[in-house]
């Protein structure tokens, strides 16, 4: 967690250092693949959004991956430009499943470094509906004049995690014994599920601000 704060951090001053850096930002574009997790079932329509909080006995009968379209936008600043290596921060907004009908959300924040040759490479945290994870993405960029068009691959790994649902009683009235007695309407039960891993592709349009 102290990691994630000083990576956050140490974006956020970066970004604030205007006289070395040059800012830029654009629109994203892209495609997501979320592995068998309650993100997914979500977008498959097999779970609904308040069940995420409390996933039912049959999950895992349900659980099952999903592809999606990704939408947002990037504001990329640049510092420490060594000439054949220059440092950025990237802050990215997207959100998935648009076309299904949902809305998935996630920000995360990179930092890494751009080589001469358009080669590029980050790392940083990403926050989604699923929790905060790390993000490591690698890509390349392409040059037409002032607008730059980066090319981008992106792995979030997931992590297991479990839920335990109380049993939910039902108080109900016996005439036999005249008392209310307390019926086990639904019993107790653990679920085990994994918060699946996402491989995404994304197309950026990045102009000078």
């Amino acid at each position: 967690m102290k990691k994630i704060v000083f990576t956050i951090a140490l974006g956020l001053g970066l970004l604030t250092a205007n006289a070395q850096i040059q800012s830029l930002a654009g629109p994203r574009l892209g495609l997501v693949y979320i592995s068998a997790s309650p993100g997914s079932s979500f977008l498959n329509g097999d779970l609904q959004l308040d069940e995420m909080g409390e996933l039912p006995e049959n999950y895992n009968d349900i659980a099952k991956g999903a592809l999606t379209s990704l939408y947002g936008w990037q504001w990329e600043s640049r510092f420490a430009d060594g000439g054949n290596v220059t440092g950025i921060v990237e802050w990215i907004a997207l959100v998935g499943g648009m076309e299904k009908g949902k809305f998935l959300p996630s920000v995360s924040s990179m930092v890494g470094a751009r080589t001469a040759s358009g080669i590029e490479f980050a790392v940083g945290p990403n926050l989604s509906l699923s929790g905060i994870a790390m993000v490591f993405g690698m890509g390349y960029n392409f040059k037409s004049g002032n607008l730059n068009i980066p090319v981008n691959i992106a792995f979030v790994p997931g992590r297991k995690g479990s839920q335990s649902i109380e049993e939910e009683i039902d108080p109900q009235y016996n005439s036999g014994t005249g008392e209310w007695e307390d019926i086990i309407k639904t019993p107790a039960y653990t679920v085990d599920y994994h918060t699946g891993n996402r491989f995404s592709i994304t197309l950026g349009f990045n102009l000078s601000k």
